[in-house]
């Protein structure tokens, strides 16, 4: 290669990397270029997560790990079931939270507070069944589905799913909610709040003695999410893939 066609294919990657900056800049997303030599997108960002886990009572010591459409980052909670972790991730994440025999989900579309209860694995139930799948499949599957990311990255979407499951509860269990925003509302175990809306589901038959959410009121979650299904959503969506 003579000097003037290393200047013409240096010159050429230059363009194509400020093409590619311009395009990534429209996108939201980060990159950078290194000697004009090659060009390296990223949209990951430093993700700050805490939160309370809890059936009723602090889930102590705790394994809380949170997994991400990129990225993921892990801790244990502290003995009043406290959590806090910062980390760099492409949003959406999905926190999972393992005590002795109870492990409980929690979906993430930002930086911020996000609880992990009994309610937020209930919304999580539904957020799945209104995609057409089950909770198992759409935690596993969500870092290689488009659709699922999407979702889950959509604050009025989650937001919505949430006041689903506060609806559903109220009404199949008899119950008052006094926190209809369990997600993201900070609470202290033992006190009034999200935690006593927890002992209240427990005492209706909505949580189990592992506290785990009881078959019934997965039942009634999935039930309800399939009623309510997001458009171009079919009943056989798989856990992985791209949108459909």
């Amino acid at each position: 290669m003579t000097i003037r066609d290393a200047r013409f294919v240096r010159q050429t990657l230059a363009a194509l990397c400020a093409a590619s900056l311009a395009t990534l800049g429209a996108c939201g997303g980060g990159s950078f270029c290194i000697g004009f030599d090659s060009c390296t997108a990223s949209s990951a960002q430093s993700v700050t997560l805490s939160g309370t886990a809890a059936t009723g009572r602090a889930l102590a010591s705790a394994n809380v790990s949170a997994s991400c459409a990129q990225g993921s980052g892990s801790t244990l909670s502290d003995g009043g079931g406290h959590y806090s972790v910062t980390f760099n991730a492409t949003l959406p994440c999905i926190v999972t939270v393992t005590s002795g025999s109870t492990t409980l989900h929690a979906p993430v579309f930002a930086s911020g507070t996000f609880n992990t209860t009994p309610e937020t694995e209930l919304m999580l139930v539904y957020l799945a069944a209104q995609l057409g799948t089950s909770e198992a499949n759409l935690i596993a599957g969500f870092p290689g589905n488009a659709q699922f990311q999407r979702v889950l990255s959509n604050q009025d979407d989650v937001l919505a799913a949430q006041s689903a499951a506060v609806t559903n509860l109220q009404q199949h269990y008899a119950v008052t909610l006094t926190v209809p925003a369990f997600l993201t509302t900070p609470f202290v175990v033992g006190q009034a709040g999200v935690d006593g809306d927890l002992e209240a589901l427990a005492k209706a038959g909505a949580i189990d003695a592992n506290g785990m959410p009881d078959p019934a009121a997965v039942s009634l979650m999935s039930t309800a999410g399939q009623a309510h299904p997001f458009a171009g959503t079919s009943t056989s969506s798989s856990g992985t893939g791209g949108a459909m």
